[in-house]
């Protein structure tokens, strides 16, 4: 497996527009001669599917759901990040630059980084002439308010439902396209494999989740834009349907698979309240601005919060880093958070909770003034709870939301698989060993509307294609692939439930197994029993799950356990990567790696480089490759936040 990552050379703010001037073209004229896929329509999908068909290109675009509007972008809720400058308070694109790649513990490409930033201005303009309704100042202009990591104000939002506000922007550029006839959108389908011609990408086979039927679709590229992969947890705060299936199909295509056991913990959530919860609940890192987190100072203290005064309570955060107080970035913070219960000092039920209290910002600015700000967020969190956070602080407790990790891309985005490309989530590129918030949705736009088109035009440009369709025997084969698959899955239902385990049962012990040794924490002994362990739990499943109905017919049982054979075998990289990756870095805390004060140790001498994975076949341990990482204009240092 070759690892080219094609960064530009010259000047680190020069680079995407010589690489820009560089890059082949397609005429307008000709790129209706061209066909993309497009699988994934949040974010990144949407954005990519309406670029490319408003520049003239074919597109089939796909989605799991009956519309693009109920992609799992929509859960996005703070805002997205843009080095706009609106409050004068000292951001820049060189800062909206450091603070990511520092937030990511200096473990992403420069390069892409920059790239990011650049574009994030223009981010703005283009979904504020969509129509997308950021929140304003009283004289008018876009209001910004502050998100972990950062000391500056540049996140831009829409009260607490940014995601769901760019979404349908991003949803009506696409639909344009769709009234055009310059998008195909097929609803309701679920890609089960990548079609690989002559060493490239060029289809896809996917199954009609209404019907069960399987069907093949070929195209001159193939964009996966299929978010990431927290749901090998079982619970998480992604939507229940997401799921790892359309990357790993494509990693055992030949993808390589970067940087695997990334995966951040999000320290705003619900608590988990008992053992038959599917999902977690997210609660906006912007609750942070006005929130204090807190814990009692006493162990075991089961007071209710009104009850305790203050001078018992510990502000952890706020004493322990004063720069940054309670916007230090999401693993500080959710670090931070398990310890104090760790400790003794949880509250709640569990003891597996702190308080997040905005009786102070209340106070200070006024019911109205918090509500307007906050009132989305606070109603969802009494409709869960039953408590109202503006008489009592919300309980929160980390969660698993968001994966650095994805198929390797280049510069271009593109995979190992020449043809195959992979934007937002779904590819490893941008957030190094931590996610800072608001960056999500950023990265899914600058991909969607103003990366992808470039590196699409590039590809096709510079390598003739054969003609190929959806009769040829390499769609032939990888239906026979799927079908195969399904009816393996399936052998063991035929004689009834008796002696069989759900797919959930399954689920939920392969997600216990990953939190407790490769989640918030891990440690040698833990992530070699979770390797020892996992293989068991595999043959449960291919032994003793059961699933009633059949394939030729709605099926959401054999959806999840198609998911969930994937994430079984998935887990096993996640785990070598953890295993092989001895430092701390970002969310990724080996605890056999930290400071004196407990904090998140890196060591930048043997582990500087992103970790790619290589599939060698069922019986056969992946192949670990390595893509050095190189510093040219930040030095890397100890994060610190006090």
């Amino acid at each position: 497996m070759e690892l080219n990552s094609r960064i530009p050379s010259g000047p680190l703010e020069k680079k995407w527009d010589n690489h820009r001037f560089s890059n082949k073209l397609v005429n307008p004229a000709n790129r209706r001669k061209y066909s993309a896929i497009v699988v994934g329509t949040g974010l990144a999908g949407a954005s990519a599917s309406a670029t490319l068909a408003e520049q003239g290109y074919q597109v089939k675009t796909f989605c799991i759901q009956d519309s693009p509007r109920r992609a799992h972008s929509i859960a996005a809720q703070g805002g997205i990040n843009a080095a706009k400058n609106y409050q004068n308070d000292g951001d820049s694109v060189f800062r909206l630059f450091y603070d990511t790649i520092k937030g990511g513990d200096f473990r992403a490409r420069e390069a892409n980084v920059y790239r990011l930033a650049q574009v994030s201005t223009e981010i703005i303009d283009q979904c504020v002439a969509q129509g997308v309704p950021f929140a304003r100042e009283y004289g008018g202009t876009l209001a910004n308010r502050s998100f972990g990591g950062a000391q500056v104000s540049r996140t831009f939002y829409a009260r607490g439902q940014t995601g769901q506000q760019l979404l349908l922007g991003a949803y009506g550029a696409l639909s344009r396209q769709i009234h055009a006839g310059r998008v195909t959108m097929y609803n309701r389908r679920e890609m089960m494999d990548v079609v690989v011609v002559n060493g490239r990408a060029r289809g896809i086979t996917t199954r009609n989740i209404i019907t069960g039927e399987l069907e093949s679709h070929a195209a001159d590229v193939v964009i996966l834009a299929t978010g990431g992969y927290g749901n090998v947890y079982f619970l998480s705060t992604n939507a229940m349907a997401s799921n790892v299936t359309a990357a790993w199909r494509a990693h055992k295509k030949g993808a390589g698979f970067a940087n695997p056991s990334f995966v951040q913990i999000h320290p705003t959530c619900i608590p988990v309240h008992g053992n038959y919860q599917s999902k977690l609940t997210l609660m906006s890192e912007s609750l942070r601005n006005d929130g204090r987190v807190w814990v009692p100072k006493k162990k075991g203290d089961t007071r209710p919060p009104a009850q305790i005064p203050e001078d018992e309570r510990d502000y952890y955060l706020e004493n322990k880093y004063p720069s940054f107080g309670n916007l230090v970035p999401r693993d500080v913070a959710s670090r931070n958070a398990k310890e104090q219960c760790d400790l003794g000092k949880g509250v709640g039920a569990t003891k597996l909770a702190v308080y997040l209290d905005f009786a102070d910002a209340i106070k200070r600015d006024g019911e109205e003034t918090i509500f307007r700000k906050y009132g989305n967020l606070f109603q969802m969190y009494e409709k869960i709870t039953d408590s109202n956070p503006m008489k009592e602080p919300m309980m929160i407790y980390p969660a698993v939301h968001y994966t650095m990790g994805g198929l390797w891309v280049d510069y271009d985005l593109m995979t190992t698989i020449p043809g195959l490309f992979a934007i937002g989530e779904c590819n490893f590129s941008d957030h190094g060993a931590n996610r800072l918030g608001a960056s999500a949705l950023m990265q899914g736009l600058a991909d969607g509307y103003f990366v992808i088109a470039t590196s699409i035009a590039h590809y096709l440009g510079s390598n003739p294609l054969d003609n190929v369709s959806e009769a040829d025997q390499a769609f032939v084969d990888s239906r026979k692939e799927v079908e195969d698959r399904i009816a393996k899955i399936l052998k063991n239902s035929a004689s009834g439930p008796a002696a069989k385990y759900t797919v959930d049962e399954i689920h939920k012990e392969l997600g216990k197994l990953m939190w407790d040794n490769c989640g918030m924490a891990r440690n040698r002994e833990g992530l070699e029993k979770a390797l020892d362990e996992l293989p068991g739990i595999r043959k449960k499943f291919w032994d003793s799950v059961y699933i009633p109905g059949s394939t030729k017919e709605i099926n959401q049982s054999l959806e999840r356990a198609g998911r969930l054979a994937d994430f079984l075998e998935f887990a096993e990289i996640m785990i070598r990567d953890a295993l092989s990756r001895e430092e701390s870095c970002g969310c990724h805390l080996r605890e056999e790696s930290q400071t004196e004060e407990h904090e998140a140790k890196r060591d930048d001498e043997k582990y500087s480089h992103v970790s790619v994975w290589e599939y060698k076949g069922e019986d056969s341990e992946p192949e670990l490759h390595k893509e050095e990482l190189t510093f040219e204009n930040v030095t890397p240092s100890q994060r610190s936040y006090k």
